[in-house]
């Protein structure tokens, strides 16, 4: 039977099969995670997933952009405040962590995060203490935090914008989702789904993209990542519902030079070409955990050409 992991954290590649394996282990505990990647990686559905599959499933699942927080609320929005606290406290309000209580709180963005606010929020992971501003007494709160960032936390903490107890704090179990490029064999997938999905909530006729389409796809660079391959696909059926989606069809920025290039320059000293073709060889392994079809394809190569080389060259290759 399928659950949240499955329906909506699609992928078979080797580096987003092993945060997902890390991911559904760590759900049924209740430590705080730190999910990491790149704008549109998926990090808030993977918050949703470990959510639905920990103890806390039927309780409150709340979300909150630290980003969007000004600095003069957060605090409140956080931790809540009493009628007279402040200017403008016209009456109680429950905090984000109190309406999540038994729950879970999802902090996106949290290197936003004020450095005085960050000092309680690390009192209240240490100590499940919440303090809700104008009011003397200390509640206990049990909600569980799931924070994420796509930003380095760790320089961050080098430049004193954050505070490295905290980090440390967040850090205990790092998920780090990888950006699409890294995961390009999982292209066609979801592109799949995103068009059968999107064309049953439009009630469309989904487009048909052949494989010379789906090929040059798989070059552009994808910088916004999952969240840019939806928005795509979402236009395309909108464009061009029932059509045959054509590298012409496809909108201005994919036609540019978007694509990455790597030429490479002979040195007026030469090459080993045989020890290049072997560190080529091992690289494409460990970028993909030693998948050796999926090896094969980052060098263009067919599988049983790529086993020959490796036979070849005696590569013993290890995860």
């Amino acid at each position: 039977m399928s659950d949240f992991f499955d329906k909506q954290l699609l992928g078979k590649s080797g580096e987003f099969c092993t945060v997902i394996r890390a991911a559904r282990i760590a759900a049924i505990t209740d430590v705080t995670l730190l999910l990491l990647g790149e704008s549109g990686t998926g990090k808030e559905l993977l918050a949703q997933a470990i959510h639905q599959h920990s103890n806390r499933a039927t309780k409150p699942f709340i979300a909150i952009n630290c980003a969007a927080l000004p600095e003069a609320l957060a605090e409140s929005e956080l931790f809540g405040h009493i009628k007279g606290a402040f200017t403008g406290a016209i009456s109680d309000q429950q905090g984000r962590i109190q309406a999540a209580n038994a729950g879970t709180l999802f902090l996106d963005e949290i290197g936003e995060l004020p450095l005085n606010i960050q000092a309680k929020l690390l009192r209240f992971l240490d100590s499940g203490e919440c303090q809700v501003i104008g009011k003397t007494q200390i509640e206990k709160i049990n909600t569980r935090i799931l924070a994420a960032t796509n930003r380095n936390l760790y320089t961050q903490v080098q430049q004193g914008k954050f505070r490295q107890d905290l980090y440390y704090r967040l850090n205990i179990v790092p998920l780090e989702l990888p950006p699409l490029r890294k995961r390009i064999d999982d292209l066609e997938m979801l592109l799949n789904n995103f068009t059968k999905q999107l064309a049953e909530h439009h009630n469309l006729a989904a487009p048909n993209y052949p494989k010379q389409t789906i090929k040059y796809l798989r070059q552009y660079k994808w910088s916004g990542n999952i969240r840019e391959l939806r928005n795509f696909c979402e236009r395309m059926l909108i464009l061009f519902s029932g059509k045959t989606i054509t590298i012409q069809h496809l909108p201005k920025e994919f036609q540019e030079k978007q694509f990455e290039t790597n030429a490479l320059c002979l040195p007026e000293t030469g090459i080993n070409l045989k020890n290049f073709e072997i560190q080529m060889i091992k690289q494409a392994l460990e970028k993909t955990y030693g998948n050796r079809s999926q090896a094969a394809r980052l060098l263009g190569l067919t599988r049983d050409a790529f086993l020959y080389r490796i036979k070849k060259y005696m590569i013993d290759y290890k995860c």
